[in-house]
């Protein structure tokens, strides 16, 4: 048997807990050997929830270090690039969280400065959800024909004040606070890159973003349309100051093809027309799972060394979708001349 992949994660904020409960699902397959943080403290609190034997202040520091053979990075997006060359220099493989940096133009630059140095693989977890890895097995079957058309939904009260003025939203991720690319950039962009997955190239064809929150930088409304290869439209519909909603997200997906199907909504999955079937999936389950199995499909192309499914190049096909949405919305040149 090979020797366990030795992990160092760089991170240890809110996203590091699922990303280290999925490196412990491999059991002796890999393990975190180490995790860096400028802060200690939320590190030590990591080490010592998973059994993480070495803590750094410093991702260079870690690295300095050595024994590693692979690098999880899960720090915050404005540092992905940096620190994504910085473990490249080192000539270590690379799981860095999505997206590779905050923009295309930044993310190309990364992609052209690691060139074929190191195995680098973007963790993009949403597609990897068990409902849609259904959603697109059905798809590739023919199980409904021609796709028609499709439409995506998200709506959540997450930036609606409560009784007491907090955003449930900002509250779970203050973060998102600060961003002034928010809810495509840092949310929808999960989304698109699933769409991608499941019907192949999407062009996006008009978007329109809104603020509503005074407590945001950014945005938290969107309306975009986009097109397939074949001309098909498809629709994303999202808020997150919808009042009388839940304050946690639930995906809605409806996939119309000639034959039958697909709906989605939250975690229960169905198809209908010439076949039905119905899968309810277990919603924790399959948020922690989409983690462990992003990280599964990582340390096994390492190991055989299959391309990754959510490669730069397949990365860049999302963030070009990301850019295009704030270009047609022309929210950000709003933002600017409000200010």
């Amino acid at each position: 048997m090979a020797a366990p992949l030795r992990v160092g994660l760089i991170g240890a904020g809110w996203v590091t807990q699922h990303h280290l409960k999925g490196w412990r699902q491999l059991g002796d397959a890999a393990h975190v050997a180490a995790i860096a943080d400028p802060s200690l403290e939320r590190a030590r609190e990591r080490a010592d929830a998973f059994g993480i034997p070495a803590v750094f202040d410093s991702a260079a520091a870690m690295l300095a270090v050595g024994g590693l053979d692979a690098v999880d990075i899960a720090a915050p997006r404005a540092v992905h690039a940096d620190l994504a060359r910085l473990v490249a220099d080192h000539g270590l493989p690379i799981l860095c969280q999505k997206p590779l940096a905050p923009t295309l133009a930044e993310a190309e630059r990364l992609v052209a400065d690691i060139g074929d140095r190191v195995r680098l693989m973007v963790h993009e977890n949403w597609r990897f959800r068990p409902y849609y890895r259904e959603a697109a097995r059905w798809l590739r079957d023919g199980r409904i024909g021609k796709v028609e058309a499709a439409a995506l939904t998200l709506v959540t009260s997450g930036t609606v004040p409560d009784a007491e003025g907090r955003y449930p939203a900002l509250d779970r991720q203050p973060f998102m606070a600060s961003e002034k690319r928010m809810l495509v950039a840092e949310v929808l962009i999960h989304h698109l890159d699933t769409l991608r997955m499941l019907l192949g190239p999407l062009k996006v064809e008009a978007a329109a973003l809104t603020r509503t929150c005074p407590a945001l930088l950014g945005e938290d409304g969107a309306v975009i349309h986009l097109s397939t290869a074949e001309g098909r439209g498809v629709s994303v519909f999202a808020t997150f100051a919808a009042h009388g909603a839940p304050a946690q997200a639930r995906d809605q997906l409806l996939v119309v093809g000639s034959d039958g199907a697909i709906r989605l909504d939250g975690s229960d999955l169905s198809l209908s027309g010439r076949e039905a079937q119905a899968i309810a999936y277990d919603p924790d389950a399959a948020y922690a799972g989409s983690y462990a199995a992003t990280i599964a499909h990582f340390v096994a192309c390492l190991r055989d060394g299959a391309p990754f499914e959510t490669s730069p190049a397949d990365n860049l096909e999302t963030l070009r979708l990301v850019e295009d949405c704030y270009r047609l919305s022309g929210f950000e040149h709003q933002s600017r001349s409000a200010a």
